[in-house]
């Protein structure tokens, strides 16, 4: 699979209106934010301005949106924005508000996915980073609301809405991309039902909602300015809202999100639970720290980069890094080697395969070094312009010499030389494929 990179927004681009609960104007920009930097949000209508990651650990309230805190500093009804900058591709942004609650538009997030297309989107220099799901995991209330997400090689959502007494029963599924995104998940509207309405205007909430920006069910009959834009726009609407929940868990992830009657409380349990999770996974990895300057990797090192073990590791130390690029090895060459009983008997000479496959392997420990290539195995593609001058005998000293002279995603191009008391012993072109373990 080719590595993705990192998006961010290519320019400001501002959105004004009226907030959905707290019936404020606002006008909200969106901004560019450096790689790994996530979303934030900026309240610029305070006097220091601060900021607000958008993750679990600042969700305060979950009643008809999520809302997130900073000590006392809120913002509210985040899922929306959320939702459209991760439907459509965008890793990292800036989220400026001058008010605590970003503009409802129609009750979609349609007005979004246009503010983040009149900005434009640009492809960062560092790899997006992805988390594949491998084992199922499960959140249940225990009041008929569930989420589950089960291994998948693609983001999908499949939901079902039920409302009171089984009204409106509506099942949606697809593929998460920015073309299924902007036009089967964000023109679907909000939704209240009508015995709901008083009830939220008593806690002070939806008091900018109107038929404009959402759909109103009473009883079996549906209140709007215009028709459902779907049939099954509520479920659709549902969906949108656990794609913004489950980000503030801080991970794009692939995996099928399969959810029944989800809201934004079993939304953000199962954001906690994934930022749990993949914490939870991250700290099995044993920590290796590979350097970038002039250091040694001795053979401890080595065997926590490469999956090759005895008899078919082919170096034993990497003496010397320069740059991001070039790096050597050694292999010391001795009567002990498993291959010179029967290469050959009497006259032992190291295959000159082996020594390609140990040029290979210095070249893997210098394109593995980067942190997105760690975990990662170099499968050969092919190997050009490979020439054997000088036969290497026990006893001599094998200097590796690799040096990578592009990558394009996932695959790698070096070249490399054996060296045995400063001559050439073989060389060649080789062309590699980094692929998940």
């Amino acid at each position: 699979m080719p590595t993705e990179m990192q998006q961010t927004l290519a320019a400001p681009a501002t959105l004004e209106g009226s907030s959905l609960h707290t019936g404020q104007k606002v006008t909200l920009t969106i901004k560019p934010a450096p790689a790994d930097s996530g979303f934030q949000f900026r309240r610029i209508d305070l006097d220091d301005q601060p900021f607000i990651d958008a993750d679990v650990s600042k969700v305060q309230t979950v009643e008809r949106a999520t809302t997130l805190a900073e000590g006392s500093v809120k913002v509210h009804t985040v899922e929306h924005v959320i939702s459209a900058l991760t439907g459509m591709g965008v890793d990292n942004a800036l989220i400026e508000m001058d008010a605590n609650e970003p503009p409802i538009g129609d009750g979609s997030s349609a007005p979004f996915v246009e503010l983040i297309k009149q900005a434009g989107v640009v492809t960062q220099d560092v790899p997006a980073k992805v988390w594949e799901i491998r084992e199922p995991i499960h959140y249940d209330t225990g009041k008929g609301s569930f989420i589950t997400i089960v291994p998948d090689k693609k983001f999908r959502v499949s939901c079902t809405n039920v409302g009171p007494d089984g009204r409106f029963t509506q099942f949606f599924s697809t593929e998460v991309t920015p073309e299924t995104y902007e036009k089967e998940i964000a023109p679907a509207r909000t939704f209240v039902y009508y015995e709901d309405v008083k009830p939220l205007l008593d806690k002070g909430l939806i008091k900018g909602g109107s038929l404009e920006n959402a759909v109103v069910i009473r009883g079996e009959e549906i209140m709007s300015k215009e028709p459902l834009r779907f049939d099954n726009e509520f479920a659709r609407h549902k969906a949108l809202d656990v794609i913004g929940d489950l980000m503030l868990s801080g991970k794009r992830i692939t995996g099928h999100v399969i959810c029944v009657k989800p809201g934004h409380g079993p939304n953000t349990k199962m954001a906690a639970i994934l930022k749990n999770e993949y914490s939870r996974m991250r700290s099995m990895v044993p920590p290796l720290a590979i350097p970038k300057g002039e250091a040694v990797l001795d053979i401890n090192d080595i065997l926590k980069i490469l999956p090759h073990r005895y008899p078919f590791l082919l170096v034993d130390r990497i003496i010397d890094f320069e740059g991001d690029n070039k790096c050597t090895g050694v292999k010391n060459v001795t009567i002990n080697e498993p291959f010179f009983p029967g290469h050959f008997p009497g006259h032992p000479i190291m295959p000159g395969v082996l020594q390609l496959e140990a040029m290979a392997q210095v070249a893997s420990c210098l394109m593995l070094r980067k942190p997105e290539n760690q975990g990662k195995i170099g499968y050969f593609m092919s190997a050009d312009n490979v020439k054997w001058r000088r036969p290497v005998l026990p006893g001599d000293t094998l200097f590796i010499e690799a040096e990578i002279l592009k990558m394009r995603r996932n695959i790698g191009f070096a070249t490399c030389r054996c060296v045995v008391n400063g001559e050439v012993v073989s060389s060649g072109d080789l062309k590699f494929s980094l692929i998940d373990e």
